[in-house]
């Protein structure tokens, strides 16, 4: 016998955006993340673009969010990693690494991404001790420092202006020559008298004692070094469809093919937020796929024991 009606993996603004309608629609409804409920909400400082917020803070807006959810029955499991999705005839089935299993008839995969790495020399030994994929995390340890933040989207030039609150230098260090980031970033990025951007710089090595001190990179055709202190990293996401043992659908880099309602190749699956295949990834897409992900699954588990009645 099934334990839930639906379990969501994932507990940032997709999976619980869905958690909200399912358990609102009196679905029986489990949310478990690896970690804290908010997901990437958690690893921003500021957050100016949700409707409805002119700025909040990605930790309130989680609160509020995880808050939200709750009042209308979720189960939380915070800080219980998955270790794997599997399918057993009509039941979805998610394995904790606690060996702990979870089972419902539908499953909302919101299981978003891990940060991608430079996977270049120095990278690996120097984490924790220079290299970080966190700002808000980890910014506060480097005070006075000169950084290096890694990357051109968003989050790069999002991330390295928040840094400028305590590093006495930010370079922005891009592998092409323009940005991908929103214009209003990098208008705010490019006024703040303690960023410097360069561009087509490839980095090839990470270099220190114990703790970084230097970043080599090469740009048009010879090898450069910088100086700093940390090396921030954000040059993208590897989205977590690894977590299924049973084949779905995805496209070239991992990410989850979908219908518009969210539903995967798998009947019974949806996927939603940043681990599905789809134009951008922000907060108010993720809550929207979340939604419509709730309603079809809603739909689903109801013809389901109607079915079952007969």
């Amino acid at each position: 016998m099934s334990n839930h009606d639906v379990v969501i993996v994932g507990g940032g603004p997709a999976g619980l955006a869905a958690a909200l309608y399912t358990a609102r629609m009196d679905l029986k409804t489990v949310v478990v993340d690896r970690g804290a409920l908010g997901g990437q909400l958690l690893n921003t400082e500021l957050i100016e673009d949700y409707p409805g917020f002119e700025s909040i803070l990605g930790s309130e807006l989680a609160t509020k969010m995880g808050e939200h959810a709750r009042k209308f029955g979720v189960e939380v499991r915070e800080f219980e990693p998955v270790k794997e999705i599997d399918i057993e005839g009509n039941t979805r089935v998610v394995r904790l690494e606690s060996g702990e299993e979870l089972r419902a008839p539908a499953l909302i995969m919101a299981a978003g991404g891990l940060p991608r790495y430079l996977e270049v020399p120095g990278e690996k030994e120097f984490w924790g001790r220079g290299v970080s994929y966190c700002a808000v995390c980890d910014g506060a340890f480097f005070k006075g420092e000169e950084l290096a933040v890694i990357g051109g989207g968003d989050a790069a030039v999002e991330e390295g202006e928040f840094l400028t609150r305590y590093a006495s230098k930010v370079y922005i260090v891009h592998r092409r020559s323009q940005l991908r980031a929103q214009a209003i970033l990098v208008d705010r990025a490019k006024a703040n008298p303690k960023i410097e951007f360069i561009f087509d710089a490839q980095v090839k090595e990470i270099k220190g004692d114990s703790k970084v001190h230097v970043v080599r990179y090469e740009q048009h055709g010879a090898i450069k070094e910088l100086s700093v202190g940390g090396v921030f990293v954000f040059i993208g996401f590897v989205p977590n469809s690894g977590l299924f043992k049973v084949h779905v659908d995805h496209d070239d880099a991992g990410y989850i093919v979908t219908d518009r309602n969210m539903q995967t190749s798998i009947e019974g699956v949806w996927a939603i937020g940043d681990v599905r295949a789809q134009l951008t990834k922000q907060i108010a897409t993720a809550v929207g796929d979340g939604t419509t992900a709730a309603v079809a699954v809603a739909a689903y588990v109801t013809s389901l024991k109607d079915a079952a009645r007969t």
